[in-house]
This record gives C-alpha cells, structure tokens and sequence, in this order.
C-alpha cells in the first residue's frame, strides 16, 4: 500500500479491488473496532423510536487546527446536530473523499482521531466508504457523515415553543472555532486561541432530564455564530429576542483578535457551544446546572423572549447602553471552517 516514507493515497485504493481491501483494513476496521465485513449496509439492532437523524459534510481548511481536526470535528458536529433535537447520539456513518497523493499517515491521524471522539460519546461507527478522485480535485480529504440518534423525551426542544418571557441561554464562550480555525489557515501570529470542538449531549442531557417540559429549543451557533442562531430562533418562534452583550462570554483571546481582524465574535463559528431557551422559572436552574458540569463552567444568561411588535427581530442592548438591530450575517467571511 505505500508509496514514500509513509505512503500517499493512489488512484488505486479507490478501484474497489486489493488496495482498497488493504486500505479498510489498515486504516479503518482497527480503529473504528469494527470486523473486517464487507456487507453493503449496516445491521443495527431493532430500535425503539422516535429516532432522530442528521446528515453533515466538512470541508475544513486546515485538516489539522488547534484544539482539532477534521476527524473529531466531524463526529462532534453530527452528535452535536443530533442533541440539538434532544437525541442521544447512537450509530454514525462516514463517508471519505480523498485525493490522490494525500498522506496516509494524515489519514490515518484523522481516523484515529474520529474513533477516539466516537468511543468517548458511546457513537458505533457502523458504515462508510471510501473514494478516492485525482490529484488537484479534492483538496486533500473531505467527510460526511450521517447520524442517528434516539429522542430523549417527547415533546422535543423545538423554536414553535418558544414563548414570550422565556430566557436565553449559552453554554460557554462564543467565536473560538471560527478564529482558531482562520487564524491557523492564514499563519496568523495570534496566541491562545484553540477551537473549542467538542461533544454537547453530556450537558444537554442533565438539562433535558432536569427541565424536562420547560427545555423549549436549542440550537448550536456554528456557521453564522451566535447572532445568525438567535436570528433564527426568532424567525422561526416569531418572536422578539433581546441580548445584553456584555452578558454574551467572549474570551479575551477572542475578542483582542477578532478586533484585530476587524471580525465580530457574535458571527464566529463555534463547534462545541450551544443556545437553550428555556421558561423564566427555570433560568436560575438551568445556569446553575450547566456551571456545575465539565464544560458549561462558562454558561451565561444572555437574554430574554418578548412579543414581537411587527416581526420577528434581535434587539442586542450594546455595552455602552444603547440598542441595535442584531441582523443575520451576510455573506460568507469565513469560509472552510467546517
């Protein structure tokens, strides 16, 4: 199978023929821990609905960032998709597009990296496939997945039960992703940053069993950031959602670079964070049950559901007191970030 020192991805390993055979086995069934069957689907027990299921393709440019890759990010971007419904991640599947000439010793990181991201959530890893295109074509290695996931409890977190008076909440900082990811692609000589990918269903599941009913939506802030996901949950709750920014958690980090750019944290990716609108009465709960669990240490309540006057708007009250129309991002300013 190798071509170098450690070996370089061939048109070869994508003819379904002996290198592709070789590839699976060296590269894929050991670390996934699955047996070397080559069935054309994967048997899954018989299980009890409601189910919830997700689809996600990444592209991210570099394969490898601080706090990262392509491999965990794609497993903690499917789950975190999943949980967003109130879904326990359970089977995931993967599909590899790779160039010719890509490292198999880069390959062989990413995978690694995704069965590890896979067996501390509990996810199987249960099919995938593998095809390979010419070199030039595919920018070294793209990946999609498909998740499937099982319904915590019914009725699920969903923006139709959103309700004026709710409260709205961030499990953490916000923008990590997004700047760690432009910064190592551009060679910026910005320091502390790191993403901040990373699986959410250990701190959504203690607010589901807790909240139970008075859980109304969540939503996690990845392309768009924060702003572009409040916007949406307004939209689709037809509501009126107001922040305090100097509620909103932004690391210093964060923000000196983002200012330095001339980039607004509320827009930057994150890929371990997530928005819960939860009912007033339960605000004070839910923060304090989110601070009190490895990762939701930095919770914050950023603020509240009202009446929409005409439509559905972000009013964001700004840190010198003032109020601005919070709007949905426009454009694409950083693209490849997952």
């Amino acid at each position: 199978m190798a071509s170098g020192a450690e070996g370089i991805v061939l048109l070869d390993h994508g003819s379904g023929g002996r290198a592709t055979h070789q590839l699976l086995r060296e590269v894929f069934f050991e670390a996934f821990e699955r047996s070397p069957e080559l069935l054309d689907a994967a048997l899954l027990e018989d299980l009890q609905g409601p189910l919830a299921f997700t689809t996600d393709s990444f592209v991210v440019s570099p394969l490898f960032f601080p706090g990262g890759d392509i491999g965990s990010l794609a497993v903690h971007g499917t789950a975190n998709d999943l949980a967003m419904v109130g879904a326990e991640p359970l089977f995931l599947s993967c599909g590899f597009i790779l160039e010719e000439g890509f490292s198999l010793r880069d390959l062989r990181k990413v995978v690694r990296s995704m069965a590890e991201a896979a067996r501390a959530l509990g996810i199987h890893i249960v099919c995938g496939d593998t095809k390979v295109v010419p070199r030039g074509k595919g920018d070294g290695l793209y990946l999609n997945t498909a998740g499937l996931g099982r319904l915590l409890r019914s009725p699920a977190p969903h923006p139709s039960r959103i309700r004026p008076g709710d409260r709205v909440l961030v499990s953490g900082p916000v923008g990590d992703h997004g700047l760690a990811v432009l910064a190592a692609r551009e060679g910026l000589p910005l320091k502390g940053l790191r993403s901040d990918s990373a699986p959410v269903w250990p701190l959504v599941k203690p607010l589901l069993e807790v909240l139970g009913e008075d859980l109304h939506a969540l939503r996690d802030p990845t392309r768009g950031g924060l702003a572009t996901t409040i916007n949406e949950l307004a939209e689709e709750s037809g509501t009126l959602i107001y922040l305090d920014e100097a509620a909103i958690p932004v690391r210093p980090e964060v923000r000196g670079g983002a200012e330095i750019l001339g980039l607004d944290p509320l827009y930057l990716a994150c890929e371990g964070r997530f928005v819960a609108v939860v009912s007033a009465s339960r605000a004070a709960e839910a923060l304090d049950l989110l601070r009190g669990l490895a990762g939701g240490e930095g919770a914050a309540l950023i603020g509240e559901v009202r009446e929409a006057a005409s439509r559905p708007l972000v009013v964001l009250r700004t840190r010198v007191g003032g109020e601005r129309i919070l709007p949905v991002l426009t454009g694409e300013p950083l693209p490849r970030i997952c």
